[in-house]
C-alpha cells in the first residue's frame, strides 16, 4: 500500500475520472435540441447515445484483461486519453456522423475508465477501508445521474453545448498528472485469454440490431432488403457468438449462466431498467424544451422529479432488502410502476401542469428506481464463486443494452412520427426550441402540437415494455440472500454500484464484496480476532507483530525505520511496544533490527488462523463446489486485512 497523503491524491483522481465517464453519459441529454438545429441530422440523434453506450460495453469487457496484462497505471492513462480525445473532437465536431464517430471514441474511454478505476482503489485503499471509498464511488454515479442533464443544459445556455465535452479536457488533464506522478505500477501475475472472437460478434450483432431499429421505417421501410438483411445478419452473429461462447477458455458471458432461471430473468429486468432509464432521460428534454418553452438549463431541472423518485425508491429498496432479505415484491412494483409511468408521459401536452408532468416523473423514476438493485443483488447470491465476476458483469452488459435499445427505439419513434405531425410546415420554422417559440402563436401551436402529439407516441409504444417486465418478474424466485450481497444495497454504494461497471473477475467482484461487510461489520475485526484467536498479548503488541512480519526482509529482519515508512507514524512511538515484545519472549533485538523468536512465529500463525476463522465466519452462506479458488482467494483477503491494520499504528 501507499502512504495516505499520495493515496487520497490517487482516489481523488480516480474519482473524477469516474465521474467524468458516468456523467457523460447523461450530460448530453438536455443538449440534444441544439446540437441537432447547430448540425443537423436528427434522424439520428439517438446515435449521439447509443455509440457511446455500446462502445462503453465492448470497452469494459476487455480493459479488465488488458490491466492484467499491461498494469493498471497504463490503462487507465490510455482510458484517460482515449476519453479525452473523443471529448476534444466530439464537441469539435461539424457533422452528425462526425459528433457520433467521436461519442464512440469517448464511449472507449469511459469503459476503461470505469473498471480501472475501481481496479485501482482496491489496490491502494487498504481492505478494512475499502468500504467507505466505495460508497464515495457509489455516490459518483448517484451525483451523475442528477447533474447530467442539469449541466448540459447550463452549458447550452450560458457557453455551448460544446462545452459539455470540452469541460472534460482540463479536469482529464489533472487525473493524468497526477495519475503518472502518483499512481503506482501494479501488475498482477495473471495471464488472461481474450474472447477477441465473442466479444467481436457481439458487438456487431448489438450493433447490427441497433441499427435495424434506429433505420428502420426512417431510412428505410421495414421490408426493404437492407432492414431484413442487416437483422438476418444479425441473428446470425448472434447465433455465432453463442457457438464460440460455449467453446472460449474463458468466455465473456458464459451461456451456462442462462441456465439459471434466476440469471435469466434478472438479465431481462437489467435490460428493461436500462431501457426505460435512458430513453426517458434521452427523450424528455425533447418535450420539454419544444413543447413546455423551457430553457435547456429548466429542462435539466425539469428532470429533477424523475431523479428524486428513482433515488428515493432505490435507497428505500436496498435499505429493506438488507434488513429482511425479501426482494421478490420491488421488481413486480417496479414494473408495473414503469410501465404507468411510460402510459402517464404519453398523455403529456403543451397545456399540462408543472405538477402533474413532475408527478408522471415521479412515477417513471420510481418504478426504475424499485428494479434497479435486484437483478445485481439476486445474481450475487446465487452464483457461484467461479462465475461471480461474469455474472455480474452479464448483468451490466445486458443492462447496457437495454439502455442503447431504448434510445434507439425512442429514436426510431421520434424520426419517424415527427414529419408526419410536420407536415407542410417549413422545416426552418423548427430549427431550435428557441426558434419555435419566437414565432407568432397562430405560427407556433401546430408546431408544439405535432412534437407533444409526437412524444406521445413515443412513450405509447414503449409502455408494454413495463408490462412484458412484469410478466417476467413473476418468475423470479426468492431464494436466500447471501450476507454480503445484502451489505452491499445499502446506501449510495449500492445506487452507484447497480449503474457502475462492475469489477472484471470473481476475485476483485468478492473482495469488493467482502470490503463492505468488513465495513458494516460493526465491530473492530483486529479486537475479535485477537479475542478468538485465544493470544494473550495486548492490541497494540499483536499489531505490531504483524507490522514485523509486513517490514521483515529475506533474512528475516525489520527494523522500525521500515515500519515507521510503511505507517507513516515516526519510528519510535512503536519502541516501547517492540522492547515489551522482546521482554515477552516474542522478538528478539540485535543491532540490525528486530526477528521473531519461535514462540512470536507461532503465536503471529495463531493470528493469522484467527483472521481467516473470522472472514470465513463473514462468508458461511458461500457454499463452493470447486474450493480450490475460492480459498487462495480467502487467504490473499486475510492478508490484507492483516496489512490493513493501520489505526493501531497510531496506539
Amino acid at each position: 500500500m501507499i502512504d495516505t497523503r499520495r493515496r487520497n491524491l490517487v482516489v481523488a483522481a480516480v474519482l473524477l475520472a469516474m465521474l467524468l465517464a458516468a456523467l457523460d453519459q447523461t450530460i448530453v441529454s438536455t443538449a440534444l435540441p441544439t446540437m441537432v438545429a447547430d448540425l443537423g441530422g436528427g434522424a439520428h440523434l439517438s446515435w449521439v447515445v447509443t455509440s457511446y453506450l455500446l462502445a462503453e460495453t465492448v470497452m469494459t469487457v476487455l480493459i479488465g484483461k488488458f490491466g492484467d496484462l499491461y498494469g493498471r497505471k497504463k490503462t487507465f492513462v490510455v482510458s484517460v486519453v482515449l476519453f479525452l480525445a473523443g471529448s476534444f473532437f466530439a464537441g469539435w465536431s461539424e457533422s452528425m456522423g462526425t459528433l457520433i464517430a467521436f461519442r464512440a471514441v469517448q464511449g472507449l474511454g469511459a469503459g476503461g475508465l470505469m473498471v480501472t478505476s475501481t481496479a485501482i482503489i482496491a489496490d491502494v485503499v487498504p481492505l478494512r477501508e475499502r468500504g467507505k471509498f466505495q460508497g464515495f464511488a457509489g455516490a459518483v454515479f448517484g451525483i451523475a445521474t442528477v447533474a447530467g442533464p442539469l449541466l448540459g443544459g447550463l452549458f447550452v445556455d450560458h457557453l455551448s453545448w460544446r462545452w459539455a465535452f470540452y469541460v472534460n479536457i482540463p479536469l482529464g488533464v489533472a487525473v493524468i498528472a497526477v495519475a503518472l506522478a502518483a499512481l503506482p505500477t501494479i501488475r498482477t501475475d495473471a495471464h488472461p485469454k481474450i474472447d477477441y472472437a465473442g466479444i467481436a460478434l457481439i458487438a456487431l450483432a448489438a450493433t447490427g440490431l441497433t441499427l435495424v431499429t434506429s433505420w428502420g421505417g426512417t431510412e428505410y421501410p421495414w421490408t426493404s432488403p437492407t432492414i431484413l438483411g442487416m437483422a438476418a445478419g444479425s441473428v446470425v452473429l448472434l447465433v455465432a457468438f453463442v457457438f464460440v461462447e460455449q467453446r472460449a477458455a474463458e468466455p465473456m458471458l458464459p451461456m451456462r449462466l442462462f441456465s439459471s432461471r434466476v440469471f435469466t430473468v434478472s438479465g431481462v429486468l437489467s435490460f428493461v431498467v436500462g431501457f426505460a432509464m435512458l430513453g426517458g432521460i434521452t427523450y424528455l428534454p425533447i418535450y420539454l424544451q419544444y413543447v413546455r418553452g423551457e430553457s435547456a438549463t429548466a429542462s435539466g431541472l425539469w428532470m429533477l422529479p424523475l431523479i428524486a423518485g428513482l433515488m428515493t425508491t432505490a435507497l428505500l429498496t436496498g435499505n429493506v432488502i438488507s434488513r429482511t432479505g425479501r426482494y421478490r415484491i420491488f421488481p413486480l412494483a417496479g414494473s408495473a410502476g414503469l410501465a404507468l409511468g411510460l402510459l402517464l408521459l404519453s398523455f403529456l401536452d403543451a397545456t399540462t401542469s408543472y405538477w402533474v408532468v413532475g408527478t408522471f416523473m415521479v412515477v417513471l423514476g420510481a418504478g426504475i428506481g424499485l428494479v434497479m438493485q435486484v437483478p445485481v443483488i439476486v445474481v450475487q447470491s446465487t452464483t457461484n464463486y467461479t462465475d461471480l465476476g461474469v455474472a455480474t458483469s452479464g448483468i451490466s452488459f445486458l443492462r447496457t443494452m437495454g439502455s442503447s435499445f431504448g434510445v434507439a427505439l425512442f429514436g426510431t419513434i421520434y424520426a419517424n412520427q415527427l414529419p408526419k405531425h410536420l407536415q407542410g410546415i417549413d422545416p426552418r420554422a423548427t430549427a431550435s426550441p428557441a426558434a419555435v417559440h419566437a414565432l407568432p402563436e397562430a405560427v407556433k401551436a401546430p408546431i408544439v402540437n405535432g412534437y407533444a402529439e409526437t412524444v406521445q407516441t413515443m412513450f405509447l409504444i414503449a409502455a408494454p415494455i413495463g408490462l412484458v417486465a412484469l410478466a417476467v418478474a413473476f418468475f423470479l424466485p426468492q431464494v436466500r440472500l447471501r450476507d454480503t450481497s445484502r451489505a452491499a444495497a445499502t446506501g449510495n454504494s449500492g445506487v452507484g454500484e447497480s449503474f457502475a461497471a462492475p469489477p472484471s473477475s470473481s476475485y476483485d467482484e468478492l473482495r469488493k464484496l467482502v470490503s463492505t461487510v468488513v465495513a458494516k461489520s460493526g465491530e473492530d475485526p483486529h479486537l475479535a480476532v485477537l479475542r478468538r484467536s485465544g493470544v494473550a498479548l495486548p492490541l497494540e503488541q499483536a499489531w505490531l507483530l504483524g507490522r514485523v512480519y509486513r517490514a521483515s526482509t529475506d533474512d528475516g529482519v525489520a527494523t522500525l525505520d521500515e515500519i515507521a515508512e510503511m505507517t507513516e507514524v515516526p519510528g519510535g512511538i512503536f519502541e516501547p511496544t517492540a522492547q515489551a515484545l522482546v521482554r515477552s519472549g516474542h522478538l528478539t533485538f540485535s543491532g540490525d533490527g528486530y526477528r521473531f523468536t519461535d514462540e512470536g512465529a507461532d503465536v503471529f500463525a495463531q493470528l493469522v488462523r484467527a483472521w481467516r476463522r473470522w472472514l470465513l465466519d463473514q462468508l458461511d452462506d458461500w457454499h463452493e463446489p470447486d474450493q480450490r479458488d475460492f480459498a487462495q482467494a480467502l487467504d490473499s483477503f486475510t492478508d490484507e486485512l492483516i496489512e490493513s491494520g493501520r489505526q493501531m499504528s497510531r496506539v
